[in-house]
């Protein structure tokens, strides 16, 4: 499903106008971002949480050289499923 599926289906479903979905997605988003660039977790009871975690730097290997490379330390975000979803997607 992609971001105009989504909101066709957020707005059938509650029973908004497509605009006024868009809206609602964008606005939801922008939370989450905010909330996470923050360092803040996004907890959604039955549904899910977001969070960042700290990748440290570690070593890799350059496939075409074969020499070994540093890769840099980053922040990447973490999805973990709640117990209601993981339940219904099963």
């Amino acid at each position: 499903m992609n971001k105009s599926e989504l909101i066709n289906a957020i707005a059938e479903k509650a029973g908004l106008s497509k605009a006024d979905a868009k809206k609602a997605l964008e606005a939801f988003t922008g939370a989450v971002e905010e909330a996470l660039v923050a360092g803040d977790k996004v907890a959604l009871v039955g549904f899910g949480t977001f969070s960042i975690n700290a990748k440290g730097e570690r070593t890799g290997i350059n496939p075409k050289t074969k020499e070994a490379i540093t890769i840099a330390a980053k922040k990447v975000v973490k999805f973990k499923a709640g117990a209601e979803l993981a339940e219904k997607v099963k």
